[in-house]
C-alpha cells in the first residue's frame, strides 16, 4: 500500500530520509484498514498543532513512510477504532494537544492525571484546567479513574502501586482475578511524566540533546543516537566514520548492560539468586568498562548531532576487549547453570506466552517481538551506520513464553560480544566530530530515525527551524507497543507469577510517559 500511497501523492520536501506525504481524512482511513488487515504495521503516531502524524512500515519490507493528515478544528479519524495499538498513542495525543478522535474507544484521558496546571499543554493555546472541565477527554475528579470491568463469579480486584516495594518507577496494576487466576490486568501509567516534548520545543540542538538523551535513563545511548540521527538527516550532516563505528561500539555495551541485568532479575524473580548475583557482577564490570572507555557508567551525553563526545582510546579498547573474552569466558556457564536448573524451567517455560499474533499486530520490538516470532532488528531490517558495514545477527523464537524472552537476550548478549570483537579489531581513523551548520533563513527541515535500542527500535522525529531550535520533536519509546501485550500475556497465569512475567517484557514507565 505504501507504494501506491507515495506514487499518487507528493512527498513533503522539508522531510528528509523517510518520505512524509499529507492525506485526505479517507486515505487516513484506509490506512486504518490496512492496519487492521495486517498490511502495514504502525511504528508511531503522535499529534502536532493542526494536524496528526504516523510512521507505518510494510511487514517483511524496508519500504517506510510518515502519513499526515490534518485536524480540521481538532478533529479527525481515530486509527484505533480499527487498529488497537493506535489507542494509548492517541489518547495520548488528545491530553497534549486537545484533539478530539471521532470512533476512539477509549477517551479516558492517559497522560494527563488531572494534575496538571494547564489543559492540553502543547496546543497553540493551552486551557486552565477550570475551563475545560466539560471536555469529552477530561476526567472531572482528580483522584477517580475508571478501570475497565470484568463480569464472572468469585472475582475480586488487587490494586498494586503506583508506589512499589522495591526501588523502581511508578505504575499502577489492577488485577481482576479468580482464585489466583489472573482474569484482567489493566495498566494506568503516566505518574513518570515529565513533559519532555514541551521541554524540547523552542531549545536549542545542543540544549535539546541531553534532554533526550534522559527520557529513559536505561536507553540513554539509543535514546541520544536516534535523536542524533533525526538532526543530522534533517540537516543533510556527515558524520565522521570514526563517530559511526564508537556509536555502534557504545549501543552493543549498553545492550550488554542492560541484558545482563535482566537475565539476572528475571531469574531472581524466580527464586534463583545465585544466577542474579553472578549476573550483576558481569553488569557491573561491564559499566566500570564503559566509565573506563567512554568516561560515563551509562555513557550519557557522549552521543550528539554531528559525533561523539568521547574519543576511545588504546586503554579504553583494550578494556572493552577484556571484558569481550571475560564474557566469552564465563558467561556460556550461567547459560549451563540456568538451563539445567530444573526449578527455574518450570517457572519461564510455558509462563506469560505472547502470540505470533498479537506480536505482529503491536509491531512487537526488540525481544518482546523476537521471541514471539517476529524476526525484526532496526540494525539489520532496516540497517544505518555502523550495521550497513558490520551487520548483525538476528536471532528469532516463536515460544512467546519468559523462557523464549530471556534465550532472545542470552543469544543478544553473545551477538554483541561477537560484534565488538569484530568493530574493535578494524576502528577507522580520524575526527570524532563535526559541528553543526550555521544558522540561517528559509524553511523548517524535518526527519524520522529509527535505532535499535535493548528494548527495541526508538523513534525519533524532528522538526528543526533555520535558527537551529527545535519547533517539534518526538520520542517513542518500544513500550508504548510492549506494555498493552503485558496485559495479554499475563492473561491465565497465577497472580505470583507476575513478577516473572513483567521483568521478562522490562517495559519503560519513564519512555512511556515522557
Amino acid at each position: 500500500m505504501l507504494e501506491a500511497l507515495l506514487t499518487q501523492l507528493p512527498a513533503i520536501a522539508s522531510h528528509r530520509a523517510w518520505p512524509r506525504v499529507r492525506v485526505t481524512e479517507e486515505l487516513w482511513c484506509e490506512i486504518g484498514a490496512a492496519l487492521r488487515a495486517g498490511e502495514l504495521e504502525l511504528l508511531g503516531e503522535w499529534g502536532d498543532e493542526g494536524q496528526v502524524h504516523c510512521a507505518l512500515r510494510e511487514p517483511d519490507g524496508q519500504l517506510l513512510c510518515i502519513a499526515t493528515v490534518d485536524a480540521v478544528d481538532r478533529t479527525l479519524p481515530s486509527l484505533a477504532q480499527m487498529h488497537a495499538p493506535a489507542l494509548r498513542l492517541e489518547r495520548a495525543a488528545s491530553d497534549m494537544y486537545g484533539l478530539r478522535f471521532i470512533g476512539l474507544p477509549d477517551r479516558r484521558p492517559w497522560l494527563d492525571h488531572g494534575r496538571w496546571p494547564l489543559k492540553h499543554p502543547l496546543a497553540h493555546e493551552p486551557m486552565p484546567p477550570a475551563l475545560n472541565g466539560g471536555s469529552e477527554n477530561a476526567t472531572t475528579d482528580k483522584l477517580s479513574y475508571a478501570f475497565l470491568p470484568a463480569a464472572g463469579p468469585s472475582l475480586h480486584q488487587i490494586p498494586v502501586g503506583p508506589v512499589h516495594a522495591g526501588i523502581i518507577e511508578p505504575g499502577h496494576f489492577r488485577f481482576t482475578v479468580s482464585g489466583e487466576t489472573v482474569v484482567r490486568l489493566e495498566e494506568r501509567l503516566g505518574y513518570v511524566h515529565r513533559g519532555i516534548e514541551h521541554l524540547l520545543t523552542g531549545k536549542t540542538i545542543e540544549a535539546a540533546a541531553p534532554l533526550a538523551a534522559r527520557v529513559s535513563g536505561d536507553s540513554t545511548v539509543a535514546y541520544g543516537f536516534a535523536f542524533a540521527r533525526a538532526i543530522e538527516q534533517a540537516l543533510q550532516m556527515q558524520v565522521p566514520p570514526r563517530a559511526l563505528r564508537l556509536r555502534g561500539v557504545m549501543a552493543e555495551l549498553e545492550r550488554i548492560a542492560n541484558h545482563l541485568g535482566d537475565i539476572g532479575a528475571i531469574c531472581n524473580d524466580a527464586a534463583f539468586a545465585l544466577l542474579q548475583a553472578e549476573c550483576s557482577i558481569l553488569r557491573e564490570q561491564t559499566l566500570r568498562v564503559c566509565a573506563e572507555a567512554f568516561g560515563h557508567r551509562l555513557m550519557m551525553d557522549r552521543i550528539v548531532p554531528g559525533g561523539v563526545t568521547t574519543d576511545l582510546s588504546a586503554a579504553g579498547k583494550a578494556s572493552i576487549s577484556a571484558l569481550c573474552q571475560r564474557l566469552h569466558g564465563e558467561f556460556p556457564e550461567l547459560i549451563e547453570l540456568y538451563e539445567n536448573t530444573a526449578s527455574l524451567q518450570d517457572r519461564t517455560v510455558g509462563t506469560g506466552v505472547l502470540t505470533s499474533a498479537l506480536a505482529a499486530q503491536f509491531a512487537a520490538g526488540g525481544y518482546v517481538g523476537r521471541a514471539s516470532g517476529r524476526a525484526f532488528d532496526a540494525r539489520s531490517i532496516l540497517p544505518y551506520a555502523p550495521y550497513d558495514e558490520l551487520s548483525v545477527r538476528t536471532c528469532s523464537r516463536t515460544e512467546g513464553d519468559v523462557d523464549a524472552r530471556l534465550w532472545i537476550r542470552i543469544v543478544e548478549v553473545q551477538e554483541s560480544v561477537r560484534w565488538l570483537q569484530t568493530a574493535l579489531t578494524i576502528l577507522p581513523s580520524g575526527p570524532i566530530r563535526v559541528s553543526l551548520p550555521t544558522p540561517g533563513t528559509g524553511a523548517a527541515v524535518e526527519s524520522t530515525a529509527l535505532v535499535e535500542g535493548f528494548r527495541g527500535d526508538v523513534l525519533a522525529y524532528v522538526r528543526v527551524s533555520s535558527a537551529l531550535t527545535l519547533e517539534r520533536c518526538h520520542l517513542r519509546d518500544p513500550s508504548w507497543f510492549q506494555w498493552p501485550l503485558l496485559e495479554a500475556a499475563i492473561a491465565g497465569n497465577i497472580v505470583a507469577d507476575f513478577p516473572l512475567c513483567n521483568k521478562s517484557f522490562n517495559c519503560s514507565y519513564a519512555g512511556q510517559d515522557l
